[in-house]
């Protein structure tokens, strides 16, 4: 069997896991025993029973379109599963800046989707036991805990910095940069304390922004992150592109880690999906960025601007479209507010990826970043 075989093979045993985990998916969710307050409701607004016409992946495509005003404001206890009404539950905001912040619940999925994302990491630079650094929005956010849940669960301790994105928002909108530029150092210096103060930090996450902000700091006192201990770096956000990319391999990094720099990957998540880990990055293919989704939780596809319905083919430019299906949180199908090229199935991550991820055409204008 050739390896393009091979690979249809394992496709098609991953596209049958997911149409089986949609099946079950939607059985918990739409359940009178275990789905949640706003699910049970909006089903009778729907014209056909998820119980009985969802058998797999695409059935998915008879709901409307998921709209992120429906997590703007509460009573938030409609989004917990009956099953779950009595376990510890977190609420995690996005957004914020101006108006209601959509809000999310959540028991076990955080921790659930970085232990997936563990198992990707390479422990020769991020070796089990560190202790990492978490430099990146604090708050309502589920990064911050995320993060010190991944740490934990590889062994190590967690430091935090205290970094309010929101203002950093406020901040741009009314053009105090002055304001932004000491923020920014304020919350690189927590950064620099914590990493030269003896507590063997190896691994760290960091928005693009702040790394780059970082690195310089570091050099500005004759030192490096390399030189401070650090082996592997996790980061993400639509400011990952190639060019970026490279920048941070050959000026902040110390060049590549098979040379000794150190290691760094990319990841594209938020709140709704979890996190999206890249194909490995490499000079060869000019740090192009693929990301894939972590199947069957949650499943990204790029579909055509004027119909969200269809794919895109290979190569080709569509929007983003996020469904999560997770024991604990039902999206099915919304449209992010990114763009990028729909990329084939790999060995790895044998689905659908997407790269080129960046701010969608429509929305890129009106969309401040801020730290990330």
């Amino acid at each position: 069997m050739t390896q393009s075989n091979d690979l249809d093979a394992v496709a098609r045993q991953a596209r049958d896991r997911l149409d089986q985990h949609t099946y079950e998916m939607v059985q918990r969710h739409f359940h009178e025993s275990t789905g949640c307050p706003f699910w049970l409701q909006k089903k009778s607004e729907l014209d056909f029973d998820p119980l009985t016409e969802v058998k797999g992946f695409d059935d998915l495509k008879k709901f409307p379109l998921f709209e992120d005003e429906w997590l703007r404001g509460g009573p938030v206890e409609r989004w917990r599963m009956k099953d779950m009404s009595d376990q510890p539950t977190y609420v995690f905001e996005t957004g914020g800046t101006t108006g209601i912040p959509k809000s999310r619940v959540v028991v076990d999925d955080f921790r659930t989707d970085y232990e997936v994302f563990s198992d990707t990491l390479p422990d020769e630079y991020f070796p089990r036991g560190s202790n990492w650094l978490m430099l990146g929005p604090s708050g309502p956010r589920r990064l911050r805990l995320a993060v010190e849940h991944l740490a934990q669960y590889r062994g190590g301790i967690c430091f935090c910095i205290d970094l309010d994105p929101r203002w950093v928002v406020k901040l741009i909108k009314k053009g105090w940069m002055e304001h932004l530029e000491a923020y920014k150092n304020h919350c690189i210096d927590q950064a620099v304390t914590v990493l030269t103060a003896g507590h063997d930090i190896k691994c760290m996450f960091a928005t693009p922004k702040l790394l780059d902000s970082l690195c310089l700091a570091l050099e500005d006192r004759g030192t490096s992150l390399a030189e401070v201990g650090v082996k592997g770096v996790f980061s993400g956000g639509t400011e990952f592109t190639p060019q970026w990319t490279r920048y941070a391999v050959e000026e902040l990094l110390g060049g590549p880690a098979s040379e000794g720099g150190v290691y760094m990957t990319p990841t594209y998540g938020n709140t709704l999906m979890g996190l999206a880990c890249s194909k490995p990055v490499t000079a060869e293919e000019d740090y192009k960025i693929s990301y894939y989704a972590p199947q069957p939780r949650a499943v990204t596809e790029v579909v055509a601007f004027e119909d969200p319905n269809t794919l895109v083919g290979y190569g080709e430019t569509g929007r983003v479209k996020l469904t999560t299906l997770t024991p604990e949180f039902f999206v099915p199908g919304f449209l992010e507010r990114d763009e990028g090229e729909r990329e084939a199935p790999f060995d790895l991550y044998p689905w659908d990826g997407v790269s080129g991820v960046r701010p969608f055409h429509e929305l890129a204008s009106s969309t401040t970043v801020g730290v990330y």
